[in-house]
């Protein structure tokens, strides 16, 4: 039976939900399109509102409120809130993209994948988790199918499909062992579970590994990555910058929770060591082959690889101190949340420009958006605006200050630097300390190939000229482009005043993480506690 505190806890959800739904069925009878935008933002901002205001379970509260599957703390308050922000944006900009037309159906599965994020931040328990997960992927299906026609749409989406499953089957998989181990879908029960029994054995490795491959393919990280750069040339920029930031977002969001917040000292020793593993793999690879990329989409699908190796250092971090006996420290997380933040905004800027200057994005005789890196050639002169915006987002990815981007960088890069154990830990005869500053040093090499092909970009807009006309079609007026207008400007702002001014965005971040891992102290019984005296630990800060 479902308590009326779930669902006062859940009425943003509900309000974005019955939204979808009614766009979905009043789009069968009214066949204008222009109205299903309004009223997709009104319900985004009712929802918002909501948050902001309503009679919610206060969010600033030590620790959370559990109200059954779902629950309420300072980290699910903020991500329910971006989720809003990045619906939002995503609704404006599809109001500028020509190839989905901004239909009842592409709006109404919009809303659905807002409202999965949001339900992935507040999940508590293994099948609310995993019903979140894929009411964002379920509509994305939709997304890429109305999102580009012709061969190469419907191959990206079959790709996405096909793959999408069989991640979501190895994650259900690693659910279902970790209910075997436990006996309990929540998370704060099977964390106290870990803690107070013997988890020795491969079962509960085999759990770990199935559940961070699962998860793995939602945020691109390799070997789970080879989906990403096919379907992001298949489809819109709208979609592409869609699976950008959407399901790593999630994928990041789950990861936190179950690995990071729920494995005892002793799996979490095998989690900083696969994590490691792939952040090196997931962030060379993407770097790498980024260099060789001509076409725009893939070049940005690359760089999203390398990105998810990058966050990926900030939970090694974490999951390595944990494994060395300490009882929470938070800087890993605090800069692995910092920088998925500054990310998401430089990517949805990035691909608001791109369907700003394109104006259409389906074949025929007008002008389609920019495809190739050279298609940008000659526009720094032709639309100054919006190639200073471009430029700012790639500097920001690239992690050139001032721009927030540095600071995301520099987070990551110091959460692994600053920290000193004394501890058994190694990785390849490597003590856990060498291990940080060798994964540091990797991560700024590969910093420095990001910048070559992020700089490449900036290049070819104000040093090149352009080999076709860079005149936007007259159908393609500023009418038509301001949504993504508005989010290109919007992004941008905020890209350059929270790089001038990071403060507030880092002292959320640090002040978000504690409270995520208070539940894992408080998890464990007091006995587990006092059983597991923690190894010597110094943060340097």
């Amino acid at each position: 039976m479902v308590s009326p505190s779930t669902v006062s806890l859940l009425l943003p959800e509900i309000l974005v939900i019955a939204t979808a739904i009614g766009i979905f069925m009043a789009g069968v009878f009214v066949g204008d399109r222009r109205g299903w935008s309004w009223i997709a933002l009104l319900g985004l901002l009712l929802a918002g509102g909501h948050l902001l205001f309503g009679d919610l379970p206060s969010h600033e509260r030590p620790g959370e409120a559990l109200y059954g599957p779902v629950g309420s703390d300072e980290l699910g308050y903020w991500l329910r809130l971006g989720s809003l922000a990045l619906g939002i944006f995503f609704t404006l900009m599809l109001t500028s993209s020509r190839a989905e037309g901004a239909s009842a159906e592409a709006l109404g599965a919009l809303l659905l994948v807002v409202a999965g994020l949001m339900l992935v931040s507040v999940a508590k328990e293994l099948v609310m988790l995993f019903v979140a997960l894929e009411l964002i992927s379920i509509p994305t299906y939709l997304l890429l199918y109305l999102g580009r026609g012709g061969l190469a749409g419907h191959e990206s989406t079959s790709k996405y499909f096909y793959l999408s499953v069989l991640a979501s089957a190895v994650l259900l998989y690693g659910f279902s062992f970790l209910y075997g181990l436990t006996g309990s879908m929540r998370f704060d029960e099977i964390a106290r579970s870990f803690a107070t029994s013997d988890v020795s054995g491969p079962l509960p490795a085999l759990a770990v590994l199935l559940v961070v491959a699962g998860l793995a393919f939602k945020i691109a990280a390799v070997p789970f990555h080879f989906y990403a750069p096919d379907v992001y040339e298949g489809t819109s920029n709208l979609n592409a910058g869609l699976l950008a930031v959407v399901p790593k977002i999630a994928g990041i969001v789950a990861l936190v929770r179950l690995v990071a917040m729920v494995l005892p000292a002793e799996l979490a020793s095998l989690g900083w060591q696969l994590c490691l593993g792939l952040s090196v793999l997931t962030m060379t690879l993407g770097n790498v082959v980024a260099l060789w990329q001509n076409n725009l989409r893939r070049l940005l699908a690359y760089s999203s690889i390398a990105h998810a190796g990058y966050m990926l250092i900030g939970l090694c971090v974490y999951l390595s101190l944990r494994a060395a006996g300490a009882e929470a420290v938070p800087d890993g997380l605090a800069a692995l949340l910092l920088y998925l933040a500054v990310y998401s905004l430089a990517s949805v800027g990035t691909f608001a420009t791109l369907i700003y200057l394109g104006g259409v994005e389906d074949e025929g005789p007008r002008r389609p958006s920019p495809e190739r890196v050279e298609d940008l050639a000659g526009l720094g002169r032709s639309y100054p605006v919006a190639a200073v915006a471009l430029s700012v987002f790639m500097f920001s990815l690239a992690g050139i200050p001032p721009l927030v981007g540095f600071w995301g960088k520099l987070g990551l890069f110091y959460s692994a630097l600053s920290v000193e154990v004394s501890s058994d830990q190694a990785l390849l005869g490597m003590p856990l300390r060498s291990a940080l500053i060798a994964l540091t040093v990797i991560a700024a090499v590969n910093a420095a190939i990001a910048a070559a092909y992020y700089l490449r970009v900036v290049a070819t807009l104000y040093f090149r000229s352009a080999t076709v006309s860079a005149t936007l079609p007259a159908d393609a007026s500023l009418a038509g482009r301001g949504g993504a207008g508005f989010v290109m400007g919007a992004t941008m702002l905020l890209v350059v005043v929270l790089g001038c001014l990071p403060g507030t965005l880092v002292q959320r971040s640090r002040a978000v993480s504690p409270r995520a891992v208070d539940s894992v102290s408080s998890a464990a019984s007091p006995e587990a506690a006092q059983n597991s005296a923690p190894r010597p630990v110094v943060v340097r800060r």
